[in-house]
């Protein structure tokens, strides 16, 4: 599965996409694997529209947190309006998530996640975090 974003553009990927892909890795039929996603996303949505709190070790959780009544101002008339209260998803990403998606995309952040991974696979605990690069030595009487 390393090659699903290997562009530095983000491409969008589809449900289409997706069920191809798992279905040629699990050797499974594509309607197999579509109706078992599709089943999955609708199961989510049911938990969240009943107000429960969704939690996948590693990925994220996901929940539905009350918004309050608020009054915003429309910026282009600087009128006040009334906003109501209304409810929300809200998504926490997990640690997996994290350090391999919203990290710096470098080599060494990279590098280090996959390590990180792999000794929190085999029960080490977890690698050290990459610092980031010190700035350049300057010379006296440079701006830069």
């Amino acid at each position: 599965m390393n090659d699903v974003m290997t562009d530095r553009e983000g491409r969008t990927i589809t449900k289409r996409e997706l069920v191809n892909r798992i279905a040629e890795d699990m050797n499974q039929t594509k309607v197999v694997v579509r109706d078992v996603l599709q089943r999955f996303l609708d199961e989510i949505i049911n938990e969240l529209a009943q107000g429960n709190r969704l939690e996948f070790r590693e990925f994220g959780v996901f929940e539905v947190r009350e918004r309050a009544p608020r009054i915003a101002q429309n910026p282009r008339t600087l009128e006040k309006v009334p906003v109501p209260a209304k409810r929300v998803v809200k998504f926490k990403v997990g640690r997996v998530m994290r350090d391999r998606v919203c990290d710096e995309a470098s080599d060494v952040a990279l590098s280090a996640s996959s390590d990180a991974a792999e000794s929190h696979a085999n029960g080490n605990g977890e690698a050290a975090r990459p610092q980031p690069p010190s700035p350049p030595p300057t010379t006296p009487g440079s701006p830069f």
